[in-house]
């Protein structure tokens, strides 16, 4: 019976990350994109988006966090 439900709960979670919706962020340094400095990340959240502040979490767990007093230069893009 354990068994059963084991597999079932992970049968939900494995069906429910597929559909979850993960987004593409792309933080540019200055207003040029495609530089160098450009940084691209995967994320599945986004927890803080705001003109001066950005905060998400990667898909590898790791919270990232841009703040900036003159504003910050991003993209985000829903990545299927």
């Amino acid at each position: 019976m354990i068994k059963i439900k084991n597999i079932i709960i992970f049968t939900f979670k494995w069906i429910w990350n597929k559909l979850k919706t993960r987004y593409k962020i792309t933080v540019s340094f200055n207003k040029e994109y495609g530089d160098s400095d450009d940084r691209v990340y995967l994320s599945k959240k986004i927890i803080t988006q705001k003109e001066k502040h950005l905060k998400f979490r990667t898909l590898d767990k790791k919270l990232v966090e841009y703040r900036s007093a003159a504003g910050l230069n991003y993209i985000i893009e829903e990545n299927e």
